[in-house]
């Protein structure tokens, strides 16, 4: 059965790359079926941008506790399953990493020793040249109007492409069903199933109703968001006060988190 379903879903996803996508993805955006991908009831409230960015204060998140309850947040809000043993088969929207993972290409032989013992937080960049979305063969993984790399779950095939496209290692696939290993389930937002892949989406579902994303909320304020291409957005002061970095930046695709330092 699962072989026939992958099979039927090759064969829609080529179908679809011939005939265009924009029907096949309007369809996605109307759908509310679990598993499927969600419904985005946008309302007045609704934020809009250009491209959505963020800038995390990595000086107000100089511990490991201080990243629990921004992580706690996205994986419940997410139904991002936790209780997962076998580490190669996690799944992962935003986790800590020390700076000589995160930035391979940035490594100093000499540096401050507590930004090189500073846990960072580390999620989908939302590039605004995602190689992931250019991999994947059924455009399952593709960019929405307002630069968030989105997933619908059930036009992926777990090919796995994106997984190699993504120099950052922000995709996580399902090699089992996760649902088991959920603690408590949201009902608003979607579980997943085992053989496709997930990760962060900037909270669009919250954006459609004007709530700004859930790490965003409980960083008590060491983590900004707005539009990239806003002058006066929060992110672009921050950016312009202070001095930042991003993740591997000479691989050009052009990453929307921005780490101070």
């Amino acid at each position: 059965m699962e072989n026939s379903r992958r099979r039927f879903l090759q064969i829609a996803g080529v179908s679809a790359l011939g005939l265009g996508a924009t029907p096949v993805l309007n369809a996605f955006a109307a759908s509310g079926a679990q598993g499927s991908g969600y419904h985005l009831d946008r309302n007045e409230n609704a934020a809009t941008a250009k491209q959505w960015a963020m800038v995390i204060d990595t000086r107000k998140l100089s511990t490991p506790e201080s990243l629990r309850p921004i992580i706690n947040a996205c994986n419940t809000i997410h139904n991002v399953p936790t209780e997962i043993q076998n580490k190669n088969q996690e799944i992962k929207w935003i986790w800590e990493a020390p700076y000589h993972n995160a930035f391979t290409d940035e490594v100093q032989k000499f540096m401050d020793e507590s930004v090189e013992h500073r846990p960072f937080l580390l999620l989908c960049n939302q590039c605004e040249n995602p190689p992931c979305v250019r991999a994947c063969p059924t455009q399952a993984t593709f960019k929405n109007k307002e630069g968030i790399v989105m997933m619908d779950f059930h036009r992926c095939i777990g090919c796995r492409f994106c997984m190699a496209a993504c120099p950052f290692g922000a995709r996580s696939f399902n090699f089992r069903d996760p649902r088991p290993f959920i603690k408590k389930t949201n009902t608003e937002f979607p579980t997943r199933m085992k053989g496709v892949v997930e990760k962060c989406n900037f909270c669009a579902e919250r954006l459609a109703v004007g709530k700004k994303p859930a790490c965003v909320e409980a960083s008590g304020g060491a983590i900004a968001f707005g539009d990239l291409y806003d002058p006066n957005s929060d992110v672009r002061k921050l950016l312009k006060e202070n001095y930042t970095i991003r993740r591997k930046i000479t691989l050009g695709t052009e990453p929307s988190v921005y780490y101070i330092v």
